[in-house]
């Protein structure tokens, strides 16, 4: 653990991660200054309790600095890695740590990681609760919405936890230097964030860090299924144990028929049937998968494990039912932020699906989720910035059954009125929420309420 007692700390970015941020710090003793290029009247959730601290905070721009001011720098997902602020700081020679760094300097237990394009939350959401099942008293937090330094500072007052399960985000990863989980998970690989991170290829190396610091009595759950994973597992230092929604590894958890099967040392194992598997649709198995592996690796029994297969309702915000309607389905997907998990969605569905989609887009190729909108939706309702992006690549592809709205309430309303019994009302919207929404959990929560309205 660090001594931060007296250290100069700048925390840039006072969002959820950034006031968790601010608070540990300065319980830790630290001198802190944090900053946001938002106004204050802008920033949200409880910014107003940091006040209450001995914190300088600047708001509205951030400050001018020079060589000597700061000792340490915390830096917020949300904040983008080129900002004049970060270049200045990193030519002083400044450390510049993620806040997933700074509650990874504070953590003794063992820790299992998430990654991945899609899947995380449900991914790591699951494998809590199998660990709740198992009565393991473990944190779950991260990108899922829970700060871990957060989670930290009331473990460090009790210190009862015994396992840490961590979704981490590409965002996080940019800034780690020794955060090390005994058991890294990497779900899959898909075009994302691509405004910031560049190309795939570079996006892809910015999560494999989570592999970055492991060691050989480490383990890298990787799904074998993925391109991009499976041309790049040489490069991970620790024990691959490989999951396939296709095959069966030597070393791993797959499919063999209808049963989910895991190999270790040699030796298979049935964990359960994939007909027992409650959560819905194809992606889902590939979740199911990584969190069973993450979960017997952590020494689980199987029994356990498969008992939570079977009980697991999934999480708030993905593929989540809200009510029918006369004979209409509303499925609240905000957490579907691109096209891939759009993609993912739509294959869940057998019946019409009116999709409500659009907010701010993330720079990914709408092409492959454009085919299967053809395929899949009868009307297609657009709304936030992205909205005539969508609205032009869906009409060169021939696909014409599209409205544009000014709101997700006005949206709701509108599938209604087309709605027919049998159909599906699915918001996934393929894009960031942050055009017109705090975050994809506002978004859902919107969603939420109109429809029960109607």
């Amino acid at each position: 653990m660090i001594d931060l007692n007296g250290k100069k700390v700048l925390v840039i970015g006072l969002a959820r991660s950034g006031q968790a941020a601010v608070r540990f710090l300065s319980n830790q003793g630290a001198k802190v200054t944090g900053t946001d290029c938002k106004k204050e009247e802008l920033l949200g959730y409880e910014f107003e309790r940091l006040k209450d601290l001995p914190v300088s905070l600047i708001t509205g721009g951030y400050p001018e600095v020079k060589a000597g001011d700061y000792d340490l720098v915390i830096v917020s997902p949300g904040v983008p890695g080129n900002i004049k602020l970060l270049k200045e700081l990193e030519e002083y020679g400044i450390p510049i740590w993620s806040e997933l760094e700074l509650a990874a300097q504070f953590i003794e237990e063992p820790m299992i990681a998430v990654t991945g394009t899609n899947g995380k939350t449900t991914s790591t959401s699951l494998i809590g609760y199998i660990f709740a099942k198992a009565g393991i008293n473990a944190v779950v937090a991260g990108n899922i919405g829970i700060p871990l330094i957060q989670e930290v500072e009331q473990n460090l007052r009790n210190r009862d936890k015994k396992y840490w399960i961590v979704e981490v985000s590409s965002f996080q990863l940019e800034r780690v230097q020794s955060f090390r989980p005994k058991i890294a998970v990497f779900l899959n690989l898909t075009p994302d964030h691509l405004d910031r991170h560049g190309d795939l290829e570079s996006y892809g190396l910015i999560k494999a860090r989570i592999f970055a610091n492991q060691k050989s009595s480490d383990f890298a759950v990787i799904n074998l299924d993925d391109p991009w994973l499976s041309t790049h597992k040489d490069y991970i230092p620790s024990r691959i144990w490989g999951f396939s929604a296709s095959s069966l590894p030597e070393e791993g958890i797959g499919l063999c028929g209808s049963k989910v099967i895991y190999s270790c040392h040699g030796i298979k194992e049935t964990l359960c049937s994939v007909a027992e598997i409650r959560l819905p649709g194809p992606h889902n198995l590939e979740n199911v998968l990584a969190a069973s592996a993450a979960s017997l690796l952590a020494g689980i029994d199987k029994d356990i494990v498969a008992e939570a297969l079977r009980t697991f309702p999934g999480v708030p915000h993905r593929l989540e039912e809200v009510r029918s309607v006369n004979g209409v389905r509303y499925i609240n997907d905000s957490k579907g932020t691109n096209p891939e998990a759009v993609i993912k969605a739509l294959a869940s569905f057998t019946e019409p699906i009116i999709l409500i989609a659009g907010g701010q887009h993330k720079g990914s190729d709408l092409s492959e989720l454009v085919h299967k909108i053809k395929e899949k939706v009868k009307a297609l309702i657009l709304l936030g910035e992205a909205a005539p992006l969508f609205r032009k690549k869906a009409e060169e592809a021939g696909y014409n059954s599209i409205w544009d709205v000014s709101s997700l309430p006005e949206a709701v309303k509108l599938a209604h009125r087309i709605a027919q019994p049998g159909d599906i009302v699915l918001l996934s919207p393929g894009c960031a929420s942050w055009d017109m929404f705090r975050d994809y959990e506002e978004r859902g929560e919107l969603f939420r309420a109109e429809v029960r309205k109607l």
